[in-house]
Parts: C-alpha cells; sequence; structure tokens
C-alpha cells in the first residue's frame, strides 16, 4: 500500500511531535499506544512490512508529500514537532549538522594546521572544499566562517 497523507491519518494520531496508533496493528500494541521504537537515534516505526522514520511520517502526514530529506531544524532527532521539520537537500540537511566529535577548536570548519601553525577554515558545499584561508588566532577563524556558513547556507548554516 503507497504511504499517503490520508492514509497516515486514518492509522496515527498526531500530537505534540509524536505518532499514536489509532488501530490495531499488532498482537502487542494498542490503540493510543506511541508508535515506535529508537534505531540509530530516530524513533521509527514499521508499516506494510517496511520500516520508516517517525519524522519523515510525520511531514507526509501534514505536507502530503515526501522530500529527498527531512531536516531538523533544532538539530534534535527525537524533536518531530511538525515546526522543526523542513525539506531539505542532501547538502542542507549536511550543512545543519552540528559540530564533529574529533573538533579540537570548538569552531564549526575551522582546524589547527600543524604544517602552517595556523588555524585553517574550511566548509563543505555540494562535495566540495572551500578553503577559507589561515588565521593567527581563532577568533579571526570563527568571525570569518561564520560570516560564510550564513551567506553560503542561509536558514541551514549551523555555527556548532
Amino acid at each position: 500500500m503507497e504511504l499517503t497523507k490520508e492514509y497516515l491519518q486514518s492509522i496515527f494520531d498526531y500530537r505534540d511531535g509524536k505518532l499514536f496508533w489509532k488501530v490495531k496493528k499488532a498482537q502487542k500494541l494498542n490503540i493510543g499506544d506511541e508508535a515506535g521504537c529508537l534505531d540509530k537515534g530516530y524513533l521509527t516505526t514499521g508499516l506494510n512490512g517496511k520500516v520508516y522514520r517517525n519524522h519523515r511520517l510525520i511531514f507526509l502526514m501534514h505536507h502530503g508529500y515526501l522530500p529527498k530529506e527531512v531536516d531538523h531544524k533544532d538539530n534534535d532527532q527525537l524533536n518531530n514537532r511538525i515546526e522543526n521539520l523542513r525539506p531539505a537537500t542532501r547538502s542542507q540537511n549536511c550543512s545543519n549538522k552540528g559540530i564533529g566529535t574529533t573538533n579540537t577548536s570548538g569552531v564549526k570548519g575551522v582546524s589547527w594546521s600543524k604544517h602552517n601553525n595556523k588555524w585553517r577554515a574550511k566548509c563543505k558545499i555540494n562535495g566540495k572544499t572551500i578553503h577559507l584561508g589561515y588565521y593567527t588566532d581563532l577568533e579571526s577563524a570563527k568571525e570569518d566562517m561564520q560570516k560564510f556558513r550564513e551567506k553560503l547556507h542561509g536558514d541551514f548554516a549551523r555555527q556548532n
């Protein structure tokens, strides 16, 4: 069965970013139970033999279509409130990712270059790395990086 807005609205109630079953789908599920289980940081729900991420179901339920990617504005994978979800390209979704776990500067896109003994600022867009430059102080690199991200990524610019 094809997923449609009407179908999802017939089997789920949406409340405050969560889905609740309107119908009994399995022996261990009851009407009114919250739909989904945690898988790799996302809530997922099985429907018709397939597994879907809840934020995608919620987006489809409200907008009637599914974009290639659905972005969580606040970067919280469990905040599935409709006002926190927006359509995105792969590049936009990546732009909104938080700071990497291996980052030591505390600034997204800024790292220490041992070779130059300076801070290096770089940013990726559509798979291409754009080098902003080398900086003697972290604050200058941070400032230029923030301006660049805001110009390049707009609403999807995430600084940390």
